[in-house]
């Protein structure tokens, strides 16, 4: 594994171990010639590959980067870790496998992330929603910020951050 700080292939690892679900093996490096740390995380290629059914009806392989490229992209500048996405993207990755032997949705990828993504930050939720609910106007928008502030009042929502 090489380092991402000096780029030197030499490391041992600290610790090791499973992730929730037994998904992924999370190991923890100390580079020997720097002597940073850093994690890295090991995911068991399965031996059949998941298709994602996208809206327009075309098909593409089930890819976790990209799941977790679209998460940074809602909690830009909000207080939710690395570490917290990577959470939410085994989970839903985990559930995907666990009910799908062969194609799956991407609304059904996209509900299963949005349901997280609100438990944990509301303005990251409403950022993801308005790209997987595809927001025609400013009233679909506001529509959704308006479920979300309910569900908060209630006791529903926990994610952190005021909308207004």
């Amino acid at each position: 594994m090489r380092c991402p700080y000096c780029g030197q292939d030499h490391d041992k690892v600290i610790d090791s171990r499973s992730t929730e679900g037994a998904a992924s093996i999370r190991r923890r490096r100390e580079c020997l010639a720097c002597g940073r740390r850093f994690t890295t995380y090991e995911h068991v290629e399965a031996t059949t590959r998941l298709t994602v059914v996208k809206r327009d009806g075309s098909r593409v392989p089930f890819d976790r980067q990209r799941m977790y490229a679209g998460l940074e992209k809602a909690c830009y500048k909000r207080p939710v870790s690395a570490e917290q996405l990577q959470k939410i993207v085994e989970e839903v990755e985990e559930e995907v496998f666990k009910q799908h032997d062969k194609e799956v949705q991407s609304l059904e990828i996209g509900r299963a992330v949005a349901e997280r993504l609100k438990r944990l930050d509301h303005v990251a939720y409403v950022r993801f929603a308005s790209v997987y609910k595809q927001f025609r106007d400013l009233d679909d928008f506001l529509d959704e910020v308006r479920q979300v502030l309910e569900d908060a009042s209630s006791g529903e929502g926990q994610g952190q951050g005021k909308l207004f």
